[in-house]
């Protein structure tokens, strides 16, 4: 009896240790969307390792906007927002990673990076026009839902401006949740993004029709299957004055 007794004991220390360390372990692990107030560390990320290429003037090529639409110095790229339209990549890519920094210098200004972007999309597009296909990683002021909401008298619930991703016209994505209200659009699991004229951080990663967005050092955004899993890299100009600089790319298996 003794020895049941002192067996049990032992277990329950055992058991009660096993607890405390789950219980800290637990602790230490932040949620991708921090309680109100809670403290939120983000990722860093080390682009200067093997495979990783800065792109810039040479890279890309006008498809669709104004010769003066875009304008380098050196690594940043300055457009006026018109036309709309967009300037692609000279080189298709299927899976990568690539990073950016952005910013708005207008209030509510609109702009995106549009991945695999099909060549079928980008033929004879006309100025003023978006390729009608590809997969939007929307770059986004934080001042557009209030423009919205007053030019609409609507609420801005379709949309956040803190890092949507979804696909465009004829391309194919399945959102990760959270989603927007039809479902088309994967948004963001926490707001990150900063107002302008402050700069804002994308990572993106693209493997296999897997697509996943970090803004600021937060995973936020993403969908799987998308089609066509491969094209261009585009950046957007739509209607507002915005910034593009050190957008660098490593391509992957």
């Amino acid at each position: 009896m003794k020895r049941t007794s002192h067996l049990i004991a032992i277990f329950a220390i055992q058991l009660s240790v096993s607890l405390a360390s789950t219980q800290a372990q637990e602790a230490k692990r932040e949620p991708m969307v921090p309680e109100q107030g809670a403290k939120f560390t983000p990722v860093q990320f080390d682009t200067t390792g093997d495979g990783w290429v800065e792109l810039g003037k040479d890279d890309f090529q006008r498809a669709n906007c104004d010769e003066a639409t875009w304008t380098w110095d050196g690594p940043l790229v300055h457009c006026t927002g018109k036309p709309v339209g967009v300037l692609r990549s000279k080189k298709k890519y299927r899976n990568l990673e690539f990073v950016g920094w952005w910013r708005h210098l207008s209030f509510a200004g609109n702009s995106g990076f549009f991945l695999w972007t099909p060549d079928n999309a980008l033929e004879n597009l006309p100025p003023g026009r978006l390729p009608d296909a590809g997969i939007e990683v929307q770059v986004l002021d934080t001042g557009y839902t209030e423009q919205y909401e007053k030019s609409s008298g609507k609420k801005a619930t379709w949309f956040t401006t803190h890092g949507d991703i979804f696909p465009v016209g004829r391309s194919k994505l399945k959102p990760f949740p959270p989603l927007s209200p039809d479902g088309s659009r994967s948004f963001p699991k926490g707001n990150f993004s900063k107002p302008s004229p402050e700069w804002n951080f994308y990572y993106v990663r693209a493997i296999n029709g897997e697509v996943r967005l970090w803004v600021n050092g937060h995973e936020v955004s993403g969908g799987a299957q998308a089609n066509p899993a491969e094209g261009y890299l585009c950046l957007e100009s739509e209607g507002a004055p915005v910034e593009f600089r050190n957008i660098r790319v490593r391509e992957l298996p």
